[in-house]
């Protein structure tokens, strides 16, 4: 090749490099540029090469020619390069400022447990029918378990409890009664008390648990009636379950009330058809269409000769309800282990 065409092919290649070093819009597709016209196999090296077939008169010409191209692409390359770093650093910039006049994120707030929301209302109701809060000791004597509420150590009722005992006189309490022996001994009627609380029992199942929670309620005062006791237990639960909800009592046993009853509703889960939507048997009221919430009944006159309460001037009545069985049939539950397994993905529903 002659030496002015090396020069024109010198020429040509430096204006297309720096045409296309222009156009370059990241730093990635010049390094190709640099590859492709610097490089071992680039276009300018190819023409160094065909320098050395020229005679040696005419090679230090062509050569300084060369190598002065190859020193201007490379110095341009260098500068269009730092310009795209800064072009490149100065969107970054943009993109990822922090406007700090605008408001924090607020960090997730947790609420209420199910539990606690369904005590919450639960004492709401019987405050609005005139009822205060009581509360006592979780480790309790045996005495206020059981002897004081008409249960000595060979009552066949005790074995309707299963006792956790921390000594022969000491216990967790298996309900919140012991609460009523507590303030009517220190207290004078009229009483109208309620003591919710933790309670123990060794039990657990889809409906039972070892610790659970029980709203003991009394009322005591001269001429309590057990219509006085429907009428409250009745308002409780239209309050609580609506207005339409069925509601029956059934004659049972307690030895701390006489006569007793048991409190039942009809099931929230079925509708008291004692089938679910899917033609399954519901197991929350055992097929029966009805679910037992609470026990109730007259205080026993025993109770009353325990806390020195003169039982031909005093009536009264008591309640006590698993505030478990009642979140339960509010929230549709059928597993009683669901509030305590702290999934966040069942609490967050409520």
């Amino acid at each position: 090749m002659s030496v002015e065409a090396l020069k024109q092919q010198i020429a040509d290649v430096e204006a297309e490099a720096r045409r296309l070093i222009e156009g370059a819009s990241e730093g990635s597709l010049l390094e190709d540029l640099r590859v492709r016209y610097l490089g071992r196999r680039g276009a300018l090296t190819q023409i160094l090469r065909e320098i050395g077939a020229l005679p040696p008169a005419d090679r230090p010409a062509l050569g300084q020619l060369a190598n002065a191209c190859k020193a201007r692409l490379e110095a341009r390359l260098a500068e269009r390069g730092e310009t795209l770093r800064r072009r490149e650093f100065a969107a970054r910039l943009q993109s990822e400022a922090a406007d700090i006049t605008l408001p924090g994120t607020a960090p997730t707030l947790g609420h209420l447990h199910p539990i606690t929301q369904t005590l919450q209302e639960i004492v709401e109701i019987f405050h609005g029918l005139g009822f205060i809060v009581a509360e006592g000791p979780e480790v309790e004597l045996d005495f206020y378990n059981f002897e004081a509420l008409n249960i000595p150590r060979d009552h066949p009722a005790r074995d309707m409890q299963d006792t956790f005992y921390v000594s022969d006189e000491v216990v967790l309490r298996t309900h919140t009664s012991p609460v009523q022996i507590r303030v009517m001994e220190r207290t004078r009627p009229p009483l109208r008390i309620i003591s919710p609380g933790k309670v123990y029992r060794c039990d657990a199942d889809i409906s039972h648990a070892p610790m659970f929670h029980q709203v003991e309620g009394f009322y005591v005062d001269e001429g309590v009636r057990m219509s006085d006791l429907k009428g409250t237990l009745e308002t409780f639960v239209h309050q609580c379950f609506g207005a339409e909800t069925g509601v029956r009592f059934r004659p049972s046993f307690f030895p701390f009330t006489e006569p007793s009853a048991e409190v039942d509703i009809r099931c929230i889960l079925c509708g008291g058809s004692a089938r679910l939507p899917s033609g399954e048997g519901c197991r929350v009221c055992k097929q029966s269409g009805w679910v037992e919430i609470l026990g109730a009944g007259m205080i026993n006159p025993a109770v009353f000769e325990a806390v020195r309460y003169d039982p031909e001037r005093y009536t009264g009545f008591a309640f006590g309800m698993g505030v478990e069985r009642i979140a339960m049939l509010k929230c549709g539950i059928d597993d009683i282990r669901l509030f305590f397994d702290n999934d966040l993905r069942f609490l967050k529903q409520f």
